[in-house]
């Protein structure tokens, strides 16, 4: 009962980090391990690809999966588990890990704040858009959920990623652990499983001193965008949708849904 009532507050605690952090993403402690070798990874949030690990909180999470092949497993942990994902490994073949979060809520008390976020994200004419609805000045309270999913390499990680129904999602149509992998990253993203294009993508790229790159991208006009990547070095690729919210369930006036995509490159 202790052990749950601190896992409880240190959890309260982080989603306090959450509401000015930014990404969220799954960061497998390997994303190549040898055949039938342990899969583990870490729930992480923060900036730049940086973060602080959260733990395995149940109440926290809509969806988080292990899908090999044509089999989707639902991840078994106990409350407090960090790494919040070890589980075994197939015998070879490419490992998707999926998570989606339950909705929370941000409070927005200074308008900067949400405009700055805005235009990080790719949406600049926010405040014409807020007004045009009717939304009320600060206070005011935006909902978000996270949608990720990271590729791991089992053995020769020989298979591909596709749509897992993600409400938003990066489909990976390359692997980058294939021995014919060309250098560039191709991914499609989606909103509801429809392509958005003209979209941004944030490629935040770690070289192996650890040091980060972030550039910017946009997908065409299927939704798809092309992105070089470096041999050695660990990739997330993060895009917010915003939409107003409109299912009358929250009284909070904005939606954003955040896709984040996480892999190596081998060496």
């Amino acid at each position: 009962m202790f052990l749950t009532r601190l896992v409880v507050v240190l959890w309260c605690a982080i989603c306090a980090t959450i509401a000015t952090a930014h990404e969220f993403w799954i960061e497998p402690e390997r994303f190549q391990v040898p055949p039938s070798a342990q899969v583990v990874a870490h729930l992480k949030n923060g900036e730049e690809f940086e973060g602080v690990n959260l733990a395995y909180f149940e109440k926290r999470i809509a969806r988080f999966d292990v899908v090999i092949g044509d089999t989707v497993r639902p991840v078994q942990a106990r409350m407090g588990d960090s790494p919040a994902l070890d589980v075994p490994g197939p015998v070879g073949g490419l490992v998707i890990v999926v998570h989606e979060t339950e909705p929370s809520l941000l409070t927005y008390r200074d308008w900067a704040k949400f405009q700055k976020f805005a235009d990080h994200k790719d949406f600049p004419d926010i405040s014409d858009h807020h007004a045009a609805n009717g939304f009320p000045d600060p206070p005011f309270k935006e909902r978000y959920t996270r949608h990720a999913k990271a590729l791991v390499a089992v053995g020769e990680g020989v298979g591909l990623d596709r749509a897992l129904g993600l409400k938003t999602e990066f489909i990976a149509l390359t692997n980058p652990y294939e021995p014919s992998f060309d250098g560039t990253m191709r991914v499609q993203l989606t909103l509801d499983g429809e392509a958005r294009t003209d979209a941004q993508v944030e490629v935040f790229d770690r070289a192996p001193d650890d040091s980060v790159t972030v550039t910017l991208h946009r997908t065409d006009d299927a939704g798809i965008a092309a992105i070089p990547v470096t041999s050695g070095h660990d990739y997330l690729f993060d895009a917010v949708a915003l939409a107003r919210t409109a299912d009358g369930t929250t009284d909070a006036v904005w939606d954003t849904y955040w896709a984040a995509l996480t892999f190596g490159v081998p060496e």
